[in-house]
């Protein structure tokens, strides 16, 4: 049985966090060189007693009043996310009676990043071919912005806050964007070069002593650490055979891809990838410069500007690739049907 992304909504905070800002708190850095690197200008960022729960709460509320979506419809909740409300019960259990959907209704957290949304589509289609489910909810958010420490330039400068909503059919509706093959990959070897050490069971709260890392960031073991280097490593090296071998995969070669959607990680990551795997500018879209790297909703971000924009029409198909946090890394190709 075939599944189809049918519709996509986002939200983001009110609170802007603009080039101008960050200039302010750091004057050594230039407005025009985080522009020009990083490929971002704004971030939104959740407000104090903002979570992660209630931005994926209001981001599902545009979806179903933006495209008459009943909640009774709904038969199964994913919820991705790591930066949950609490360790426990599951957020998408609070999710489900805030939101009215049916007691019937499946709902789980699962905890990824920046591959997240490959990963949740993998698991949408899994429930459709299972007979599981018909109508899948799949909502990624993030709220990186609260385990950043104010004097981390680096990590501040890139990331947002954000969350989106999905709807998946075994029918085609709206965008009708039909699911195919999927590669997927996990390195555990790379998990200390994107983490955040203190505060579960491994390592609980403690007062934490802050320090300078290798790149000049304050940080401390409360605040998300990320080696930029080992991650620009490990995507170079991984990425590219990763969407080489999911085309393969789909019986397709390159120039059948009409649109390549990656992770919006920066800029300079991204244009990077696009010249190692000789991918034209028009077809490689980048949909960041207004949001920042919001983790696992950059790609649904990314497709739903294209559709507003009409970038991307009926009987095109575009590569989906998602890679980070973990080290984890999914890629799915798209058909709008």
């Amino acid at each position: 049985m075939s599944a189809y992304i049918n519709y996509i909504s986002y939200y983001l905070p009110e609170k802007i966090l603009s080039n101008e800002d960050l200039a302010k708190e750091f004057p050594e850095w230039s407005i025009e060189k985080i522009a020009k690197k990083i490929g971002i200008h704004n971030r939104h960022i959740a407000s104090d007693n903002e979570t992660s729960l209630d931005m994926g709460v209001k981001a599902v509320q545009i979806l179903f009043e933006q495209c008459n979506i009943k909640p009774e419809s709904i038969d199964y909740l994913l919820f991705c996310t790591q930066s949950p409300d609490y360790f426990l019960p599951t957020s998408a259990c609070i999710m489900q009676e805030k939101l009215g959907l049916p007691k019937t209704v499946g709902a789980l957290d699962f905890n990824l990043g920046c591959s997240g949304f490959i990963y949740g589509l993998s698991l949408a289609k899994g429930l459709i071919a299972g007979g599981i489910a018909n109508n899948i909810l799949l909502v990624c958010s993030e709220t990186y912005s609260k385990f950043l420490n104010k004097a981390d330039k680096g990590n501040r400068t890139i990331f947002g806050d954000a969350a989106s909503a999905i709807l998946i059919n075994n029918e085609p509706k709206g965008l009708s964007a039909k699911i195919g093959e999927f590669t997927l990959g996990t390195d555990g070897t790379g998990a200390d070069n994107l983490i955040v050490k203190a505060g579960a069971m491994r390592q609980p709260f403690i007062k934490s002593i802050e320090f300078q890392d290798d790149f000049g960031n304050t940080t401390s073991d409360r605040n998300l650490y990320m080696n930029g280097p080992e991650i620009f490593n490990f995507t170079s090296l991984n990425i590219p055979k990763l969407v080489q071998n999911n085309v393969e995969k789909n019986k397709m070669v390159m120039r059948d891809i009409n649109h390549f959607v990656f992770h919006q990680a920066n800029a300079y990551m991204l244009n990077h990838l696009r010249k190692k795997l000789d991918i034209k500018k028009e077809k490689f879209q980048i949909r960041m410069n207004f949001c920042g790297n919001t983790v696992s909703s950059t790609i649904p971000i990314a497709l739903k500007e294209l559709e507003v924009e009409n970038t991307i029409k009926k009987g095109e198909k575009i590569l989906l690739a998602g890679f980070g946090v973990g080290y984890s890394w999914g890629a799915v190709v798209i058909e709008l049907t």
